[in-house]
């Protein structure tokens, strides 16, 4: 590692992120950290079967095991006549320079060296491409698990659906061959790990499961043909198209679901989360499947438009208990351009820690498995991002099967073919066409973007090309229904949702006027004039008769009762109608009682005067103080967020919590090289320099002598922390005890406080 150039470290830190925290403090410890078990286990979750195959043979040859050290080296020339006829030798060397670079072997005169862990970078615990079994296809396999009798099967039905390893007595030499542990070891159905270990074949595991078998005897990538022409999904252009249409319909719908939960908010189950039984309530509120309902309701907890705490105001019915509902954010999101709110919602579920279609499902715990429960799932976002690169892979417009797909995902990580299974990738598939980055099982040109870790001003520019231009018309219809050919203005669509009802959505929605809804237009104030020129001024085709009657029969009786706070009073002009309103049952259940002939009072809350008024078969209308019409409709609960709102998009291919960009990983390369300066100059200036320890006026006055004669100084640091590192430095200044100091040779300036200094050595 130390003949490696700082950018070949650098490159190393990108694809082994452990390695760079914390800072190594030098390359002898970098090379230690990666040789470790841990760190090659790690390094194993992005092998593809390819680098898995190399390994097996690097084992194999060198003579090397799980811990132990490898006897010899191996040409790579060996290599690639072990693999001949399974992979292209072009592969083979460029997997071979990857583990290079990953630092998984080195090279040398003799050959090719490999750690004593590198077995932990295996997917499985044992070899099981470079033996006999290894080249089986799926029909010969097939054949062998059609022919074992129940207790063989019951055996690799265990190991196929729990730990692939398992625990027996008759794994060794003189077990009872008769037994179905050893007919399976006899058969290539089981590998033997040692005396008491066995475990089951991959691609065994893959078929008892169901699954595409993984191919270990051919370690090309497999193969990703359209299962649907390309020109049949209407090209680039189309899969955009029905994307932006899909993505439309979820942002609506991502509205409904906030709405919903502001109205009644759900709450909190007492292990965290919302309960499959709230999330079926909120499906049947918005005429949704549940399983969308769950993917809607994680994306906004993940992009806190809704979180848990005390909801405000109290809502009926209320037990002092912790509810999910929306945040103040869920408002400022409302009003976002559509497709900032498709980059929101997409880049949210790629991110995404959780596994939305799992909800509904039951647990390891045999427990129903709800939404935003307190366990995160690391994994999951990595799981994703291979699924759309694969479709990326495959190609512009092409829509490869389910198992296809499932087939080249295990090449790419078989340490993941547990989870990577025909029914993980068919939901995420699903779930991609609804956040609008696949249509008809490609992948879009947004999908592909987003995937190159755009900023957010690029991917919002692109989404918003892919958006239909909104319209800002409709087409009034004599069934009183008004058709929108497309997305709205935001301003038409207020006023649209406000005069009529949601029939039918999609591209082209269809929205109904009901004397409901325009009286609900009429409470927020708007006049039967107003609506009317609304309709006129909007509507493509002439205004139906039927439906302008409607509007000015509802204005003309809306408003001849006025409800205000007395607690309430009524009032009406017509001595009449207010003899009427006594007359009824809500004149009791209010505590009606007239003040005049023409006006009411009652002790209950203006909004239940309301309510029961319009249950009674009057039409009232709410005014303030002054008289204006006023709107009284609930706005809904809003609740604190208690987390942090959601940061900047992580670029998912760089390293660590701590490392985050690569001008740090290159200022770690720096500070590695700087240690291993300042250590061969300790070794090289032992008992030349003039030396000075503890922090007193000795290493002030060595440190001043460095500052003047312009000679470097070796420096030993503890910081606050208590880590102890070492620098090789040129004083520039001494100040307020604080030694300011450029490093050799990187050149990058240092402040070290003088008391934290242990000794301090003059150098030439």
């Amino acid at each position: 590692m130390a003949q490696l150039t700082d950018d070949e470290l650098v490159e190393l830190l990108l694809v082994r992120a452990d390695l760079a925290s914390p800072p190594p403090g030098g390359v002898s410890v970098l090379a230690q950290r990666a040789m470790s078990a841990g760190s090659i286990n790690r390094a194993g979750d992005d092998l593809d079967l390819l680098h898995a195959a190399i390994i097996e043979v690097l084992l194999d040859a060198t003579g090397g095991a799980h811990g132990t050290r490898a006897r010899r080296a191996i040409t790579e020339a060996a290599v690639r006549t072990a693999l001949t006829g399974r992979a292209e030798p072009a592969e083979i060397n460029a997997h071979l320079a990857s583990l290079r670079n990953r630092a998984l072997l080195w090279r040398d005169e003799a050959g090719l060296h490999i750690a004593g862990h590198t077995a932990a970078a295996l997917p499985w615990r044992t070899r099981h491409i470079v033996t006999e079994p290894g080249l089986r296809s799926p029909g010969q396999w097939r054949e062998l698990l059609d022919g074992l009798d129940t207790p063989a099967r019951d055996v690799l039905t265990a190991l196929a659906t729990g730990p692939s390893v398992g625990l027996t007595k008759d794994a060794g030499p003189d077990a009872d061959p008769t037994r179905p542990v050893p007919r399976l070891l006899a058969m290539g159905l089981l590998a033997r790990v040692d005396p008491q270990l066995v475990e089951i074949e991959p691609a065994v595991a893959q078929m008892v499961r169901g699954e595409p078998p993984i191919e270990l005897g051919d370690l090309r990538p497999p193969p990703l043909p359209a299962a649907t022409p390309a020109s049949a999904l209407g090209g680039s252009g189309g899969l955009t198209a029905t994307a932006a249409g899909a993505a439309l319909e979820f942002i609506r719908e991502t509205g409904d679901v906030v709405t919903s939960l502001g109205r009644v908010p759900a709450p909190e189950l007492s292990s965290g989360g919302i309960g499959i039984r709230e999330l079926r309530r909120i499906a049947k509120g918005v005429t949704l499947p549940a399983s969308r309902v769950g993917l809607i309701v994680e994306l906004c907890g993940h992009l806190h438009l809704i979180d848990v705490g005390f909801p405000e105001p109290e809502p009926a019915r209320y037990d002092g208990e912790h509810v999910w509902a929306p945040t103040i954010a869920a408002d400022a999101w409302t009003h976002q351009p559509r497709a900032r709110q498709w980059a929101a919602l997409a880049t949210a579920w790629l991110s995404l820690d959780r596994r939305a279609w799992l909800i509904g499902d039951r647990d390891r715990e045999g427990g129903v498995v709800g939404a935003r429960g307190p366990t995160a799932d690391q994994v999951a976002p990595r799981e994703r991002r291979l699924v759309l690169t694969a479709l990326d892979e495959a190609g512009a417009g092409v829509a490869p099967t389910v198992d296809d797909l499932v087939s080249r995902l295990l090449w790419l990580r078989p340490r993941l073919r547990r989870r990577l299974t025909r029914q993980a990738v068919t939901h995420t598939l699903r779930e991609a066409t609804e956040v609008g980055l696949v249509a008809h099982g490609a992948l879009t040109d947004v999908g592909r973007l987003i995937l190159a870790d755009p900023t957010d001003d690029e991917l919002t520019a692109a989404m918003d090309r892919a958006l239909p231009a909104p319209v800002d018309h409709f087409l009034a219809q004599a069934d009183l229904t008004l058709m929108v050919p497309g997305p709205m203005t935001a301003e038409l669509a207020a006023d649209v949702a406000l005069l009529a009802d949601l029939e039918s959505a999609g591209a082209a929605s269809v929205y109904r006027v009901t004397e409901d809804s325009v009286r609900r237009a009429l409470d927020a104030g708007r006049t039967g004039a107003e609506l009317n020129a609304l309709l006129a001024a909007h509507s493509k085709t002439p205004v139906p008769q039927g439906l302008t009657y409607l509007v000015d029969d509802v204005a003309r009786r809306h408003g001849t009762l006025r409800v205000g706070v007395a607690t309430s009073f009524v009032r009406c002009d017509d001595p009449a109608t207010m003899t009427a309103v006594l007359r009824s049952k809500a004149a009791e259940n209010l505590a009606l009682r007239p003040l005049a002939p023409t006006v009411l009072v009652s002790p209950a809350p203006l909004r239940d005067v309301l309510d029961a008024l319009r249950a009674a078969g009057f039409a009232p209308a709410a005014e303030d103080s002054s008289g204006t019409l006023v709107d009284v409709r609930a706005t809904g609960v809003r609740v604190a967020t208690r987390h942090r709102p959601a940061g900047p998009r992580r670029t998912a291919h760089l390293p660590s919590p701590g490392i985050v960009s690569i001008e740090q990983l290159e200022s770690v390369v720096a500070r590695m090289r700087s240690a291993d300066a300042a250590a061969d100059q300790a070794r090289t200036a032992r008992g030349k320099g003039v030396r000075a320890s503890g922090g007193g006026e000795s290493v002030t006055a060595l440190i001043t002598l460095a500052m003047r004669t312009g000679r470097r100084l070796r420096v030993d640091y503890v910081d606050s922390h208590g880590t102890a590192s070492r620098h090789v430095v040129k004083v520039a200044l001494l100040r307020a005890g604080r030694m300011i100091a450029t490093e050799v040779p990187s050149g990058d300036e240092v402040q070290l406080s003088v008391h934290r200094i242990t000794s301090v050595e003059l150098l030439d």
